[in-house]
């Protein structure tokens, strides 16, 4: 019985939690930077190169029985050895966005600590020194006699 508990509190630590918030983000992350590299960034590069579609460019390595390759997706699925150039661009144009932005979300994050750290604490007044304490005293005993 032990070995579940200590499952449950391994699982349910805040750490744990926040793991598992963060990969699934990440995924979603990563859905999004696939869309923008090859869906609009890839496209307009390739147009202003001429009309190239990184992702078909590709150089074939062995195609021992002369057969035309017209894509890479031909390549594919007739066997061709094929060095993937385009596919390679647009995973390093998607690296490079990625570290783009956590290097922002990151930059901003220390941003926050460092004005929250700046932020003076709230001020206690500080104690009245022995004497003053002591004077007071004396004052309080001497007004509650005379009354």
């Amino acid at each position: 019985m032990s070995l579940i508990k200590e499952f449950k509190e391994f699982a349910i630590k805040g750490n744990m939690v926040e793991l598992a918030v963060g990969i699934v983000i990440g995924a979603a992350f990563t859905a999004i930077v696939n869309s923008i590299v090859n869906d609009i960034f890839m496209p307009v590069v390739g147009l202003i190169l001429g009309g190239l579609d990184f992702s078909n460019l590709f150089i074939v390595l062995s195609n021992p029985e002369g057969i035309a390759v017209p894509s890479l997706a031909v390549a594919q699925e007739r066997g061709i050895a094929t060095l993937n150039i385009g596919l390679f661009i647009n995973a390093v144009v998607q690296f490079t966005i990625v570290a783009v932005v956590l290097f922002i979300v990151i930059k901003l994050i220390n941003k926050l600590r460092r004005e929250s750290a700046a932020e003076p604490a709230p001020e206690v007044p500080p104690a009245p020194p022995r004497e003053e304490v002591l004077l007071t005293e004396i004052r309080d005993l001497l007004k509650s006699r005379t009354v």
